[in-house]
Protein backbone atom coordinates (compact mmCIF):
# COMPACT_ATOMS: atom_id res chain seq x y z
CA UNK A 1 0.00 0.00 0.00
CA UNK A 2 1.82 3.50 -0.60
CA UNK A 3 1.54 6.43 0.87
CA UNK A 4 -1.63 7.67 -1.12
CA UNK A 5 -3.85 5.28 -0.02
CA UNK A 6 -3.65 4.73 3.39
CA UNK A 7 -6.56 5.86 5.86
CA UNK A 8 -6.58 9.27 7.41
CA UNK A 9 -5.88 8.47 10.50
CA UNK A 10 -3.37 5.78 10.00
CA UNK A 11 0.69 6.89 9.99
CA UNK A 12 2.70 6.08 7.17
CA UNK A 13 5.21 3.38 7.89
CA UNK A 14 8.04 4.03 9.86
CA UNK A 15 11.39 2.88 8.41
CA UNK A 16 12.60 0.81 11.83
CA UNK A 17 15.92 -0.64 10.57
CA UNK A 18 18.28 1.94 10.63
CA UNK A 19 16.96 2.84 14.12
CA UNK A 20 17.28 -0.67 15.44
CA UNK A 21 20.61 -1.55 14.11
CA UNK A 22 21.85 1.55 15.52
CA UNK A 23 20.63 1.09 19.28
CA UNK A 24 21.50 -2.91 18.58
CA UNK A 25 25.28 -1.60 17.96
CA UNK A 26 24.87 1.25 20.51
CA UNK A 27 24.14 -1.51 23.71
CA UNK A 28 26.86 -3.83 22.21
CA UNK A 29 29.59 -1.52 22.07
CA UNK A 30 28.36 0.19 25.19
CA UNK A 31 27.77 -2.48 27.44
CA UNK A 32 28.54 -5.72 26.41
CA UNK A 33 32.23 -5.17 25.24
CA UNK A 34 33.27 -3.12 28.06
CA UNK A 35 32.42 -6.45 30.38
CA UNK A 36 34.28 -8.44 28.31
CA UNK A 37 37.18 -6.10 27.61
CA UNK A 38 37.46 -3.49 30.50
CA UNK A 39 39.93 -1.56 28.73
CA UNK A 40 37.39 -0.31 26.25
CA UNK A 41 35.03 1.46 28.47
CA UNK A 42 36.00 4.74 27.40
CA UNK A 43 35.07 4.22 23.82
CA UNK A 44 31.65 2.28 25.01
CA UNK A 45 31.30 5.65 26.50
CA UNK A 46 31.89 7.43 23.25
CA UNK A 47 30.04 4.56 21.03
CA UNK A 48 26.88 5.62 23.33
CA UNK A 49 27.11 9.17 22.70
CA UNK A 50 27.19 8.78 19.02
CA UNK A 51 24.71 6.00 18.91
CA UNK A 52 22.42 9.08 20.41
CA UNK A 53 23.41 11.04 18.00
CA UNK A 54 22.99 8.69 15.18
CA UNK A 55 19.44 7.57 16.66
CA UNK A 56 18.49 11.22 16.91
CA UNK A 57 19.67 11.57 12.55
CA UNK A 58 17.57 8.71 12.11
CA UNK A 59 14.29 9.91 13.50
CA UNK A 60 14.49 13.70 12.38
CA UNK A 61 15.67 11.93 8.90
CA UNK A 62 14.93 8.50 7.98
CA UNK A 63 12.19 7.44 10.16
CA UNK A 64 9.66 8.61 7.94
CA UNK A 65 7.50 9.67 11.38
CA UNK A 66 5.27 12.89 10.21
CA UNK A 67 7.45 16.21 10.98
CA UNK A 68 5.61 16.92 14.08
CA UNK A 69 6.61 13.48 15.61
CA UNK A 70 9.83 13.95 14.83
CA UNK A 71 9.95 17.38 16.32
CA UNK A 72 7.58 16.88 19.24
CA UNK A 73 9.56 13.79 20.74
CA UNK A 74 12.89 15.88 20.63
CA UNK A 75 11.72 18.18 22.94
CA UNK A 76 10.14 15.37 24.83
CA UNK A 77 13.73 13.70 24.92
CA UNK A 78 14.78 17.20 25.99
CA UNK A 79 12.18 17.96 28.81
CA UNK A 80 12.76 14.28 30.19
CA UNK A 81 16.70 14.95 30.36
CA UNK A 82 15.82 17.98 32.09
CA UNK A 83 13.51 16.96 34.63
CA UNK A 84 14.74 14.00 35.23
CA UNK A 85 18.41 15.84 36.15
CA UNK A 86 16.46 17.72 38.84
CA UNK A 87 14.17 14.76 40.04
CA UNK A 88 17.12 12.18 40.84
CA UNK A 89 18.74 11.67 43.74
CA UNK A 90 21.63 14.41 45.38
CA UNK A 91 24.33 11.75 44.65
CA UNK A 92 23.39 11.30 40.65
CA UNK A 93 22.14 15.12 40.70
CA UNK A 94 25.73 16.55 42.10
CA UNK A 95 29.56 16.13 41.22
CA UNK A 96 30.85 14.40 38.54
CA UNK A 97 27.84 12.08 38.31
CA UNK A 98 25.55 14.87 37.57
CA UNK A 99 28.21 15.40 34.42
CA UNK A 100 27.79 12.09 33.79
CA UNK A 101 23.76 11.22 33.70
CA UNK A 102 23.88 12.03 30.56
CA UNK A 103 26.12 9.06 29.07
CA UNK A 104 23.69 6.92 31.34
CA UNK A 105 20.80 8.22 30.11
CA UNK A 106 21.75 8.58 26.40
CA UNK A 107 21.22 4.51 25.45
CA UNK A 108 18.26 4.35 27.74
CA UNK A 109 16.08 6.75 25.79
CA UNK A 110 17.50 6.10 22.80
CA UNK A 111 16.02 2.11 23.13
CA UNK A 112 13.08 3.59 24.81
CA UNK A 113 12.41 5.64 21.58
CA UNK A 114 13.23 3.31 19.01
CA UNK A 115 11.29 0.16 20.98
CA UNK A 116 8.24 2.57 21.15
CA UNK A 117 8.31 3.46 17.87
CA UNK A 118 8.51 -0.44 17.14
CA UNK A 119 6.11 -1.67 19.16
CA UNK A 120 3.19 1.04 17.98
CA UNK A 121 4.26 1.17 14.31
CA UNK A 122 0.51 -0.55 13.74
CA UNK A 123 -0.78 2.11 16.10
CA UNK A 124 -2.93 5.44 14.71
CA UNK A 125 -1.15 8.85 15.19
CA UNK A 126 -2.58 9.65 18.76
CA UNK A 127 -2.13 6.23 20.32
CA UNK A 128 1.47 5.95 18.93
CA UNK A 129 2.36 9.23 19.72
CA UNK A 130 1.16 8.92 23.47
CA UNK A 131 2.83 5.78 23.88
CA UNK A 132 6.31 6.98 22.51
CA UNK A 133 5.95 9.75 24.86
CA UNK A 134 5.30 7.59 27.71
CA UNK A 135 8.11 5.39 27.25
CA UNK A 136 11.09 8.61 27.07
CA UNK A 137 9.61 9.67 30.00
CA UNK A 138 9.43 5.96 32.03
CA UNK A 139 12.86 5.83 30.70
CA UNK A 140 14.23 8.92 31.74
CA UNK A 141 12.09 8.48 35.34
CA UNK A 142 14.28 5.20 35.55
CA UNK A 143 16.95 7.13 37.38
CA UNK A 144 15.16 8.92 39.59
CA UNK A 145 14.38 5.28 41.39
CA UNK A 146 17.85 4.67 42.04
CA UNK A 147 21.12 6.30 43.76
CA UNK A 148 24.66 5.68 43.39
CA UNK A 149 27.42 4.61 46.02
CA UNK A 150 30.07 6.13 43.81
CA UNK A 151 32.31 4.26 40.81
CA UNK A 152 33.94 1.19 40.77
CA UNK A 153 37.89 0.49 39.15
CA UNK A 154 36.58 0.78 35.56
CA UNK A 155 34.20 4.12 36.10
CA UNK A 156 31.10 1.90 36.15
CA UNK A 157 28.30 3.38 38.55
CA UNK A 158 27.30 1.59 41.71
CA UNK A 159 23.49 1.86 41.37
CA UNK A 160 21.34 0.97 44.40
CA UNK A 161 17.72 1.23 44.61
CA UNK A 162 17.03 5.06 45.86
CA UNK A 163 15.19 4.33 49.13
CA UNK A 164 17.70 1.60 50.36
CA UNK A 165 19.96 2.62 53.10
CA UNK A 166 23.12 3.72 52.32
CA UNK A 167 26.21 1.97 54.44
CA UNK A 168 27.24 4.78 56.70
CA UNK A 169 23.44 5.56 57.57
CA UNK A 170 23.43 1.64 58.37
CA UNK A 171 26.15 2.50 60.95
CA UNK A 172 24.62 5.38 62.06
CA UNK A 173 21.42 3.46 63.14
CA UNK A 174 23.48 0.64 64.47
CA UNK A 175 25.63 3.46 67.27
CA UNK A 176 22.85 5.20 68.04
CA UNK A 177 21.10 1.79 68.98
CA UNK A 178 23.84 0.88 71.05
CA UNK A 179 24.35 4.20 72.53
CA UNK A 180 20.60 4.33 73.66
CA UNK A 181 21.10 1.04 75.12
CA UNK A 182 23.92 2.41 77.06
CA UNK A 183 22.38 5.58 78.38
CA UNK A 184 19.35 2.64 79.40
CA UNK A 185 21.96 0.42 80.94
CA UNK A 186 24.22 3.01 82.76
CA UNK A 187 23.74 6.09 84.72
CA UNK A 188 25.74 8.06 82.69
CA UNK A 189 25.54 10.04 79.23
CA UNK A 190 29.17 11.05 78.97
CA UNK A 191 31.06 9.23 76.05
CA UNK A 192 33.30 6.33 77.68
CA UNK A 193 36.74 7.00 78.81
CA UNK A 194 39.61 6.47 76.59
CA UNK A 195 40.42 2.55 76.73
CA UNK A 196 44.18 2.13 78.13
CA UNK A 197 45.69 0.52 74.68
CA UNK A 198 48.07 -2.81 75.49
CA UNK A 199 51.67 -2.81 75.99
CA UNK A 200 54.04 -3.97 73.74
CA UNK A 201 54.97 -7.14 74.25
CA UNK A 202 57.77 -9.00 72.16
CA UNK A 203 55.19 -11.58 70.85
CA UNK A 204 53.17 -8.61 69.75
CA UNK A 205 56.15 -6.49 67.77
CA UNK A 206 57.23 -9.49 66.50
CA UNK A 207 52.86 -10.65 64.90
CA UNK A 208 52.37 -6.61 64.34
CA UNK A 209 55.17 -4.49 62.77
CA UNK A 210 54.57 -0.91 62.99
CA UNK A 211 53.38 0.53 60.00
CA UNK A 212 53.69 4.42 61.26
CA UNK A 213 52.21 6.56 57.69
CA UNK A 214 50.55 6.02 54.51
CA UNK A 215 52.18 2.51 52.90
CA UNK A 216 54.31 2.19 55.76
CA UNK A 217 57.41 4.02 57.32
CA UNK A 218 58.98 4.55 53.34
CA UNK A 219 56.08 5.07 51.88
CA UNK A 220 56.42 2.64 49.43
CA UNK A 221 53.80 -0.42 50.02
CA UNK A 222 56.73 -2.95 51.66
CA UNK A 223 56.98 -4.74 54.84
CA UNK A 224 60.43 -4.99 56.54
CA UNK A 225 61.30 -8.06 58.56
CA UNK A 226 58.51 -9.90 58.23
CA UNK A 227 58.25 -13.56 55.96
CA UNK A 228 54.39 -13.51 54.91
CA UNK A 229 52.85 -17.66 54.53
CA UNK A 230 52.14 -17.58 50.33
CA UNK A 231 51.08 -20.91 50.39
CA UNK A 232 47.12 -20.27 51.15
CA UNK A 233 45.97 -23.79 49.91
CA UNK A 234 47.96 -25.42 53.26
CA UNK A 235 48.20 -22.30 55.19
CA UNK A 236 44.68 -20.46 54.46
CA UNK A 237 44.28 -16.93 55.70
CA UNK A 238 42.06 -16.74 59.16
CA UNK A 239 39.48 -13.68 59.83
CA UNK A 240 40.18 -12.52 63.39
CA UNK A 241 37.70 -10.06 63.69
CA UNK A 242 35.89 -7.55 61.95
CA UNK A 243 33.79 -4.07 62.83
CA UNK A 244 31.85 -1.84 60.43
CA UNK A 245 34.03 1.42 60.25
CA UNK A 246 32.23 5.04 58.98
CA UNK A 247 33.15 5.59 55.01
CA UNK A 248 36.24 7.21 53.44
CA UNK A 249 39.19 7.18 51.50
CA UNK A 250 41.86 6.67 54.59
CA UNK A 251 43.90 3.67 55.08
CA UNK A 252 45.29 2.63 58.34
CA UNK A 253 48.76 3.14 60.34
CA UNK A 254 49.70 0.64 63.24
CA UNK A 255 51.72 0.85 66.07
CA UNK A 256 52.00 -0.18 69.95
CA UNK A 257 49.22 -2.75 69.17
CA UNK A 258 46.76 0.39 68.10
CA UNK A 259 45.46 0.89 64.57
CA UNK A 260 44.45 4.35 63.42
CA UNK A 261 42.01 5.57 60.43
CA UNK A 262 39.65 8.30 59.32
CA UNK A 263 35.60 8.27 59.05
CA UNK A 264 32.70 10.21 58.22
CA UNK A 265 29.86 9.62 60.64
CA UNK A 266 26.93 11.34 59.48
CA UNK A 267 28.60 15.27 59.73
CA UNK A 268 31.57 14.55 61.62
CA UNK A 269 34.73 13.81 60.42
CA UNK A 270 36.00 10.85 62.75
CA UNK A 271 39.78 9.85 63.52
CA UNK A 272 39.41 6.56 65.31
CA UNK A 273 41.53 4.77 67.20
CA UNK A 274 41.03 0.76 67.86
CA UNK A 275 42.99 -2.48 69.36
CA UNK A 276 44.48 -4.29 66.70
CA UNK A 277 43.81 -7.63 68.79
CA UNK A 278 40.15 -7.34 68.54
CA UNK A 279 38.99 -4.22 67.18
CA UNK A 280 37.44 -2.73 69.96
CA UNK A 281 37.30 0.89 69.92
CA UNK A 282 40.04 2.98 72.14
CA UNK A 283 39.25 6.86 71.12
CA UNK A 284 37.61 8.96 68.79
CA UNK A 285 38.55 12.44 67.46
CA UNK A 286 35.67 14.28 66.07
CA UNK A 287 35.51 17.70 63.55
CA UNK A 288 32.39 19.26 62.71
CA UNK A 289 32.95 18.72 58.90
CA UNK A 290 31.83 16.69 56.00
CA UNK A 291 32.86 16.11 52.60
CA UNK A 292 31.23 14.36 50.18
CA UNK A 293 31.06 13.47 46.43
CA UNK A 294 29.22 11.21 44.05
CA UNK A 295 31.86 9.63 42.99
CA UNK A 296 33.93 8.56 45.94
CA UNK A 297 31.43 8.97 47.99
CA UNK A 298 31.91 10.91 51.91
CA UNK A 299 34.80 10.52 53.93
CA UNK A 300 38.21 12.02 54.72
CA UNK A 301 40.80 10.57 51.94
CA UNK A 302 44.29 11.02 53.87
CA UNK A 303 46.11 8.32 56.62
CA UNK A 304 47.14 9.39 59.66
CA UNK A 305 50.77 9.71 60.22
CA UNK A 306 52.41 8.45 63.44
CA UNK A 307 54.79 9.93 65.08
CA UNK A 308 56.87 10.20 68.92
CA UNK A 309 53.64 9.28 70.23
CA UNK A 310 51.46 12.04 68.22
CA UNK A 311 48.93 10.67 65.42
CA UNK A 312 49.19 13.72 62.62
CA UNK A 313 45.61 13.78 60.51
CA UNK A 314 44.24 15.52 57.31
CA UNK A 315 41.09 15.81 56.58
CA UNK A 316 39.22 16.43 53.65
CA UNK A 317 37.89 19.83 53.93
CA UNK A 318 41.70 21.15 55.49
CA UNK A 319 41.49 20.01 59.04
CA UNK A 320 44.86 19.26 60.03
CA UNK A 321 45.18 17.86 63.43
CA UNK A 322 47.83 16.81 66.02
CA UNK A 323 46.45 14.46 68.56
CA UNK A 324 47.57 12.40 71.44
CA UNK A 325 48.49 8.74 69.92
CA UNK A 326 47.10 7.30 73.64
CA UNK A 327 43.78 9.43 74.58
CA UNK A 328 43.15 11.46 71.39
CA UNK A 329 43.25 14.86 72.84
CA UNK A 330 43.93 17.78 70.88
CA UNK A 331 47.74 19.10 70.66
CA UNK A 332 46.74 21.14 68.21
CA UNK A 333 44.35 22.25 64.69
CA UNK A 334 45.00 24.05 61.51
CA UNK A 335 42.43 24.52 58.95
CA UNK A 336 45.26 24.39 55.96
CA UNK A 337 42.57 25.42 53.22
CA UNK A 338 41.59 28.70 55.10
CA UNK A 339 45.38 29.06 55.97
CA UNK A 340 46.30 29.35 51.85
CA UNK A 341 43.39 30.34 50.63
CA UNK A 342 42.59 27.73 48.90
CA UNK A 343 39.46 25.89 48.00
CA UNK A 344 38.64 22.03 48.44
CA UNK A 345 39.05 20.10 45.24
CA UNK A 346 36.65 18.28 43.74
CA UNK A 347 37.59 14.87 45.43
CA UNK A 348 39.02 16.63 48.33
CA UNK A 349 42.15 17.31 50.19
CA UNK A 350 43.75 13.35 49.75
CA UNK A 351 47.11 14.20 51.23
CA UNK A 352 48.65 11.53 53.64
CA UNK A 353 50.63 14.11 56.36
CA UNK A 354 54.47 13.68 56.06
CA UNK A 355 56.71 13.95 59.13
CA UNK A 356 60.12 15.48 58.52
CA UNK A 357 62.52 16.93 61.37
CA UNK A 358 60.39 19.46 63.52
CA UNK A 359 57.68 19.89 60.77
CA UNK A 360 54.69 18.39 59.41
CA UNK A 361 54.16 18.75 55.72
CA UNK A 362 50.88 18.17 53.74
CA UNK A 363 49.83 19.12 49.97
CA UNK A 364 46.98 21.43 50.00
CA UNK A 365 45.74 20.91 46.23
CA UNK A 366 48.92 21.17 44.78
CA UNK A 367 50.80 22.85 47.44
CA UNK A 368 52.77 22.04 49.73
CA UNK A 369 52.56 23.54 53.43
CA UNK A 370 55.32 22.68 56.12
CA UNK A 371 53.53 23.51 60.08
CA UNK A 372 56.14 23.20 63.10
CA UNK A 373 55.43 19.59 65.15
CA UNK A 374 55.42 21.69 68.86
CA UNK A 375 52.87 24.32 68.10
CA UNK A 376 51.04 23.87 64.62
CA UNK A 377 52.78 27.42 63.65
CA UNK A 378 52.67 27.44 59.27
CA UNK A 379 56.76 27.40 58.70
CA UNK A 380 56.93 27.79 54.83
CA UNK A 381 54.88 27.41 51.81
CA UNK A 382 55.58 25.99 48.07
CA UNK A 383 54.88 26.51 45.08
CA UNK A 384 51.35 26.42 43.52
CA UNK A 385 51.14 23.48 41.15
CA UNK A 386 48.12 23.05 40.29
CA UNK A 387 45.36 19.75 41.44
CA UNK A 388 47.03 16.97 42.80
CA UNK A 389 45.79 13.94 45.28
CA UNK A 390 49.15 12.56 46.10
CA UNK A 391 50.98 12.84 49.06
CA UNK A 392 54.62 14.50 50.16
CA UNK A 393 57.36 11.98 49.71
CA UNK A 394 60.56 12.24 51.40
CA UNK A 395 63.85 11.00 49.36
CA UNK A 396 67.52 11.25 49.25
CA UNK A 397 68.61 11.90 45.78
CA UNK A 398 72.12 12.43 44.94
CA UNK A 399 72.81 13.28 48.81
CA UNK A 400 70.50 15.28 48.91
CA UNK A 401 66.97 15.16 51.27
CA UNK A 402 63.92 16.50 49.18
CA UNK A 403 60.30 16.20 49.21
CA UNK A 404 58.93 15.37 45.94
CA UNK A 405 54.98 15.91 45.47
CA UNK A 406 53.00 14.82 41.94
CA UNK A 407 50.87 17.63 40.66
CA UNK A 408 49.24 19.27 37.73
CA UNK A 409 52.48 20.21 36.34
CA UNK A 410 54.39 17.16 36.86
CA UNK A 411 56.74 15.91 39.60
CA UNK A 412 58.31 18.73 41.85
CA UNK A 413 61.21 18.67 44.37
CA UNK A 414 61.83 20.87 47.45
CA UNK A 415 64.29 21.57 50.15
CA UNK A 416 62.65 20.21 53.52
CA UNK A 417 63.70 23.03 55.37
CA UNK A 418 62.41 25.93 53.30
CA UNK A 419 60.16 24.69 51.00
CA UNK A 420 62.47 25.98 48.25
CA UNK A 421 62.02 24.52 44.65
CA UNK A 422 64.75 22.21 43.59
CA UNK A 423 63.90 20.86 40.15
CA UNK A 424 60.83 20.10 38.69
CA UNK A 425 60.06 17.77 35.64
CA UNK A 426 56.74 18.76 33.35
CA UNK A 427 54.69 15.66 32.72
CA UNK A 428 50.81 16.78 33.07
CA UNK A 429 48.21 14.53 34.13
CA UNK A 430 46.40 13.51 36.87
CA UNK A 431 48.72 13.13 40.13
CA UNK A 432 47.37 10.62 42.39
CA UNK A 433 49.99 8.10 43.21
CA UNK A 434 53.69 8.39 44.59
CA UNK A 435 56.84 8.60 42.97
CA UNK A 436 58.99 5.12 43.43
CA UNK A 437 62.66 5.21 43.91
CA UNK A 438 64.11 2.09 41.63
CA UNK A 439 67.96 3.11 42.74
CA UNK A 440 70.14 6.64 43.39
CA UNK A 441 68.48 9.41 41.25
CA UNK A 442 66.05 6.67 39.45
CA UNK A 443 62.60 7.24 39.39
CA UNK A 444 59.11 5.55 38.61
CA UNK A 445 56.37 8.07 37.95
CA UNK A 446 53.00 7.62 36.80
CA UNK A 447 50.20 10.78 35.85
CA UNK A 448 47.25 7.79 35.21
CA UNK A 449 45.36 7.66 32.46
CA UNK A 450 46.18 7.17 29.67
CA UNK A 451 49.94 8.68 30.38
CA UNK A 452 51.04 5.46 31.96
CA UNK A 453 54.40 5.32 33.89
CA UNK A 454 57.69 6.70 32.72
CA UNK A 455 61.41 6.16 34.33
CA UNK A 456 63.56 9.47 34.82
CA UNK A 457 67.55 9.97 35.61
CA UNK A 458 67.77 13.10 38.15
CA UNK A 459 71.39 14.26 38.78
CA UNK A 460 73.23 17.33 40.25
CA UNK A 461 75.82 19.16 39.39
CA UNK A 462 77.09 21.81 41.79
CA UNK A 463 73.43 23.64 41.93
CA UNK A 464 71.98 22.65 39.10
CA UNK A 465 69.59 19.94 38.78
CA UNK A 466 69.03 17.95 35.11
CA UNK A 467 65.93 15.28 34.37
CA UNK A 468 66.80 12.44 32.22
CA UNK A 469 63.79 10.46 30.83
CA UNK A 470 64.58 6.57 30.13
CA UNK A 471 61.21 5.53 28.70
CA UNK A 472 57.65 5.77 28.88
CA UNK A 473 55.22 2.80 28.78
CA UNK A 474 51.32 2.72 29.09
CA UNK A 475 51.75 -0.72 29.52
CA UNK A 476 51.09 0.32 33.28
CA UNK A 477 48.75 3.49 34.06
CA UNK A 478 48.24 3.55 37.85
CA UNK A 479 45.27 6.12 38.29
CA UNK A 480 44.33 5.29 42.05
CA UNK A 481 46.09 2.12 43.64
CA UNK A 482 49.78 2.96 43.52
CA UNK A 483 52.45 0.66 42.38
CA UNK A 484 54.84 -1.70 44.22
CA UNK A 485 58.73 -2.08 43.26
CA UNK A 486 60.27 -5.72 43.42
CA UNK A 487 63.00 -6.84 42.00
CA UNK A 488 63.18 -5.17 39.16
CA UNK A 489 59.71 -5.14 38.22
CA UNK A 490 57.04 -2.62 38.71
CA UNK A 491 53.63 -4.15 39.92
CA UNK A 492 50.08 -2.05 39.67
CA UNK A 493 46.58 -1.84 38.36
CA UNK A 494 46.62 -0.61 34.57
CA UNK A 495 42.87 0.58 34.95
CA UNK A 496 41.61 -2.40 36.46
CA UNK A 497 43.56 -5.52 35.30
CA UNK A 498 46.91 -6.11 37.41
CA UNK A 499 49.69 -5.59 35.58
CA UNK A 500 53.58 -5.57 35.33
CA UNK A 501 56.50 -4.03 33.60
CA UNK A 502 60.12 -4.22 33.36
CA UNK A 503 61.59 -1.63 34.43
CA UNK A 504 64.94 -1.83 32.74
CA UNK A 505 62.82 -0.83 29.58
CA UNK A 506 58.63 -0.59 30.81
Amino acid sequence: MNRATHAPDRPPPLRLWPGVLIVVLQWLLRFIVPMVLPDTLMFGVIAGAAGGLAVIVWWLFFSRAAWSERVGLLVVIIVALFATSRLVHPSIAGGMMGMMLPIFAIPILSLALVAAAAASRRLASGPRRASMVAAILVGGGVFTLVRTGGITSNADADFHWRWTATPEERLLDQAGAESAARKVEGPGEMPPAPVEPRRQTPSMVKTFPDWPAFRGGGRDSVVRGVRIETNWSASPPVELWRRPVGPGWSSFAVSGGLLYTQEQRGDHEVVACYKLTDGEPVWRHQDATRFWESNAGPGPRGTPTLHEGRAYTFGATGVLNALDALTGAVVWSRNAASDHQIKVPTWGFASSPLVVGDLVIVAVDGTLAAYELATGAPRWTGPADGGSYSSPHLMEIDGTRQILLMSGVGATSVAPDDGKVLWQHAWKGWAIVQPAQIAAGELLLSTGDRLGARRIQVKRTGDVWTMEEHWTSTRLKAYFNDFVLHRGHAYGFDGGILACVDLQDG
